[in-house]
Order: C-alpha cells, then sequence, then structure tokens
C-alpha cells in the first residue's frame, strides 16, 4: 500500500489535526506553492468574524512587534532612570565633598534626597551625635539600649538596605508626626555594622520602594553618607 502525504492527492481524508500540524511544521514554505488556498484560509477571530489566515498573520505580527516595542520603551526609561540616578548621586557625592560641618553634611544630604531624589520625607538617626550638636525631627540621636530599637532587630541583623512598609511602630521612631504620610520606605544602614545608626527615606507612594526593587544604588547612597558624616560623629567606644 502506497502511503499517501499532504500534498501527494487531493483524496487524503483521513489525517489527523497532529498529523497536519507536524507536517507544516517540517515543511513550513508549504504554502508558498499553495498560495490559493492560503488566501481561502479562514480563521476564527475573537474579535469579530473569521479573517484569512494571511490577515490573522499580519495581526498576530502586528501585536508583537507592538509587544516589542513596548518592552523596548521600558528599558530606554530604565536606563533613562538609572542615568539619573547615577547623576544625582554624583551630584551629592560633589556636594558632601564640600561640606564643612555635621550640619552642613546633614543639610546637604536631607536637600539632595528632596530635591534631586524626590523624596517626601527623610530621617537621620545617628548613634555618636556629638553632645552640643543642635537636632530637630529629621535628625535625633540614636541610643543602641533604645527599647524601640528591637523592632528592627531583623534589619540591623541583616546590614542591608530594607524597602517597602514598615509597622506602625517603626514608623513613629524613624518619621516622628510624619509617619502617617508615609506609604513606603527605603530604610539604609549607616556603616558596616550599621554603627552609625540609619537612613530612611519616605515616600507617600506605596509603591515607590518595595521588596523586590534592586538596592545596590541604595548601598552605595549608605556608604556616601556614612563616610561623609564619619569625621564629624563622635568615636566610637573601646571595646
Amino acid at each position: 500500500m502506497t502511503t499517501q502525504t499532504l500534498g501527494s492527492s487531493p483524496n487524503v481524508t483521513k489525517l489527523s489535526a497532529e498529523q497536519v500540524e507536524q507536517y507544516l511544521r517540517e515543511h513550513p514554505e508549504f504554502f508558498n506553492d499553495h498560495l490559493a488556498l492560503l488566501a481561502a484560509l479562514k480563521v476564527p477571530h475573537v474579535a469579530g468574524p473569521a479573517v484569512s489566515l494571511i490577515e490573522r498573520q499580519v495581526a498576530v505580527l502586528r501585536d508583537n512587534n507592538q509587544q516589542h516595542k513596548r518592552k523596548l520603551m521600558e528599558l530606554v526609561q530604565v536606563g533613562r532612570d538609572n542615568d539619573a540616578l547615577h547623576r544625582n548621586l554624583h551630584l551629592l557625592t560633589l556636594a558632601l565633598m564640600r561640606a564643612d560641618s555635621l550640619g552642613d553634611v546633614i543639610e546637604r544630604v536631607h536637600g539632595h534626597l528632596r530635591d534631586d531624589f524626590k523624596a517626601d520625607t527623610v530621617a537621620l538617626r545617628l548613634a555618636r551625635l556629638p553632645a552640643d550638636f543642635a537636632t530637630d525631627t529629621c535628625t535625633l540621636p540614636l541610643d543602641q539600649n533604645d527599647a524601640a530599637l528591637a523592632a528592627f532587630a531583623p534589619f540591623f541583623r541583616a546590614v542591608r538596605p530594607l524597602c517597602g512598609e514598615l509597622k506602625p511602630e517603626q514608623l513613629a521612631f524613624l518619621y516622628g508626626d510624619q509617619a502617617e504620610a508615609v506609604a513606603s520606605t527605603a530604610l539604609i544602614p549607616l556603616g558596616v555594622e550599621a554603627e552609625m545608626g540609619m537612613l530612611a527615606i519616605g515616600s507617600h507612594d506605596d509603591h515607590r520602594f518595595h521588596p523586590a526593587m534592586d538596592t545596590l544604588f541604595l548601598r552605595c547612597l549608605g556608604e556616601l553618607v556614612a563616610c561623609a558624616l564619619g569625621p564629624y560623629l563622635d568615636p566610637a567606644p573601646s571595646a
């Protein structure tokens, strides 16, 4: 018995859908020699009446093209955002290099984070602040024996930036009377073991800082701020 294959005879009627699919996958050029058949094929369309296979292919290709364009634009935007971050970090670095006092360092950190990085709220909680330094609600001393620090135990153990929503007691400790307006936070350790304290950047947008975001920039920011603060803080107690 002669085995008939797709395209060898117009009388072949007992091919399964799987066989047809396999044949077409193995012979993608099939429709080059059967253009009339290609134009005659109709494919159901979820948004309206049946369309020809060619029209359907064009629609699919157009949709894929739009998806690729969207992904490309997303990548372009990510690149622009990263460029802006690096540029602003460079400006902050230059500003901190010109600072000549603890108050000047703190003022420049607050100013650049608010103006260049669009932070809604900034708080510094610093250990080893000089006794004569005039603090305010945005910059307060941090006592390592403060019972309120128990709420930050995982943060101090990890010694890496923490992003997302904080608990009410954490917000109150960091932001005081501004706590209710903060929906998400980037919390950054200052020092190799967070021995200088922590920098908190708060946002009114609950999606601004989230646990899945990359924290490389925040780590660099923490190292920069700690380096600028170090010369003006009291020496660490001897072991």
